[in-house]
């Protein structure tokens, strides 16, 4: 590689750089080593997720691959949070705050020690997005590779994850449906190895969402984490920053807006989280991508759904993968026109030459286009007076009964107030239960509520209750579960001005959110209402995070100095 056209010759060479060398030989670094492509392993391995546990393996592959294609591999660490662990108390309050951590981490490690390509090393809900908005903001080449799923659980000889039975089996055994023994033998037996948990909540449908995107290998959504691919996929992704370098391939001439449009394909046709909304805008926002919310629904309406996993069906990750994986489901899509074939890859080819060999092995679990599971995408935005700037449904996973619904609100400020409810036998058949203020900012930090969400399921509720919030939903959420509401309470949205028993009207095939009130009511009440107390001050970062987030329905990125 010529003299000048890496990054990191900046700290490696000329005379002035002899301290900064010297100091690349305390750690035993060679001469030779710098004068390759230094290439930060980015390495989100630690021993609280599970999603992680393994990633010091992978890191060590991808340091291998970087070596085998000429380059040097530097691993540095960036944070990560188990969403299930720290779900259902004050710890949520941090994940999505989290994500903006983690991309100001990466920048600051790569522009202060020159990088010259990055292999973010993740795998779990906000760790991917996190570290791809630093990817599309250095814009330095950089290549993804996930931790993979884990393997599918078993409870009773039938496959079990951490939602279905397990987070769902606590409203279970609030009414009697369950003992404590079974419970016990569901904790054991849902979540049997590393890897992300086995449904298509968030982790995976990120993993999944990066092959569309182009930023990640074939196979990242799902081959298995226990498995050698996994660390071969590792391996491949060390090789190929290297020669993103000498082909000076960056993020941004990947991740275009016809990319990103690509990877919203794939989420409508797999039925993926509700949170990839937030994620895929705020990565477009640091790619200097307009992508809209409207966008969402715009592709759900004309790519079907034909997949269906857990939650929204009996399937998991490793089912997926069993089939022919992310592409197969990419290919089908491509075959009907329903992408764009021709965006520019990692792999230093285009998507349509990455997919060309994959085939469908089980069509049941990859339904063909014109059999599918519904003719819609998996997720809606809904609009209304109840929610002017949107709001997101995973609507592949809410039973046929609810696509329409009309129901009393039952109002609650936060979520510890509605799962009390919820567990104390206070909700009704028909009821329409509202956490709010619990947003972006209100939260702060905009909890997922997938406790509410499986104990209502777990109590036989889901076809006759919905939950609507300005906070948000786990990926392992099912039901008529309506979340990002947008204005959200704490900014004056209309939510915040819900009266106990106002009439919510629910419509997803037509897109509508609405509440049964005039707007001059509405008015009245707004000129009445006063904006509460924030729930964090202070010297902390909840507070740092509150003054500062945006919308959720602009992704819940941070202002920036101009704004």
């Amino acid at each position: 590689m010529n003299k000048g056209c890496l990054q990191s010759e900046m700290v490696t060479q000329g005379v002035a750089r002899a301290p900064h060398r010297s100091l690349f030989y305390a750690m035993g670094y060679t001469p030779a080593d710098l004068k390759k492509p230094l290439i930060g392993i980015v390495n989100s391995f630690n021993e609280i997720v599970p999603g992680h546990i393994h990633l010091r393996d992978l890191a060590q592959a991808a340091k291998l691959g970087v070596a085998a294609a000429g380059g040097t591999p530097v691993e540095f660490p960036v944070i990560g949070i188990c969403d299930g662990i720290a779900m259902n108390h004050d710890g949520m309050k941090y994940p999505l705050a989290s994500r903006e951590l983690i991309a100001d981490s990466i920048e600051t490690m790569s522009v202060a020690h020159k990088f010259d390509g990055l292999v973010l090393v993740g795998n779990c809900d906000k760790i991917v997005p996190g570290m791809l908005m630093a990817a599309a903001r250095l814009n330095i080449p950089s290549v993804y590779v996930g931790g993979g799923p884990m393997l599918t659980g078993n409870y009773a000889g039938d496959d079990a994850d951490l939602v279905r039975p397990l987070f769902e089996a606590v409203g279970a055994y609030a009414v009697g449906a369950i003992t404590a023994a079974e419970m016990a033998e569901m904790e054991q037996g849902s979540c049997p190895t590393c890897g992300s948990c086995s449904g298509l909540f968030t982790a995976n449908s990120m993993n999944c969402l990066v092959e569309a995107l182009g930023i990640g290998l074939p196979g990242n959504g799902t081959i298995p984490a226990p498995y050698g691919r996994r660390k071969a996929l590792a391996k491949l992704a060390g090789q190929q920053a290297v020669q993103m370098v000498r082909e000076k391939i960056r993020p941004r001439d990947i991740m275009t807006l016809e990319a990103f449009k690509n990877a919203i394909a794939l989420d409508m046709a797999i039925g993926g989280s509700s949170n990839t909304v937030l994620h895929l805008l705020a990565i477009a926002n640091e790619a200097g991508v307009p992508l809209r919310i409207e966008d969402f629904d715009e592709i759900s309406t004309r790519i079907p759904n034909i997949t269906k996993l857990s939650p929204g069906g009996p399937y998991h990750l490793f089912d997926l993968y069993v089939a022919g994986g992310i592409s197969a489901v990419l290919k089908q899509l491509a075959e009907a026109d329903l992408l764009y074939p021709e965006t520019k890859t990692v792999t230093g080819g285009t998507l349509l030459e990455n997919i060309s060999r994959a085939s469908v092995r089980n069509q049941e679990i990859i339904r063909p286009l014109d059999n599918p599971y519904s003719q819609e995408g998996g997720i809606a935005i809904l609009k209304g007076n109840l929610a002017p700037d949107g709001a997101v449904v995973k609507q592949s996973a809410v039973a046929e009964e609810m696509l329409r619904h009309s129901g009393p609100a039952r109002i609650y400020n936060s979520e510890e107030e509605a799962f009390e409810a919820i567990m104390n036998g206070k909700i009704n058949k028909g009821d329409v239960v509202i956490i709010r203020y619990e947003g972006p900012k209100g939260g702060p930090g905009m909890r997922e509520m997938l406790s509410p969400t499986s104990a209502i399921t777990g109590m036989g509720l889901d076809k006759d209750v919905a939950l609507i919030t300005d906070g948000r939903f786990s990926g392992g959420t099912r039901g008529a579960s309506i979340g990002h509401v947008s204005p959200e309470a704490s900014e004056g949205g209309p939510i915040a001005l819900l009266l106990e028993g106002d009439l919510i009207e629910i419509d997803i095939p037509n897109r509508t959110l609405n509440v049964q009130l005039t707007e001059e009511e509405l008015a009245t009440r707004r000129s009445n209402w006063q904006q509460p107390a924030p729930k964090v001050t202070g010297k902390s970062y909840l507070a740092r995070y509150s003054a500062l987030v945006t919308s959720s329905s602009t992704g819940a990125v941070l202002k920036t100095p101009e704004q």
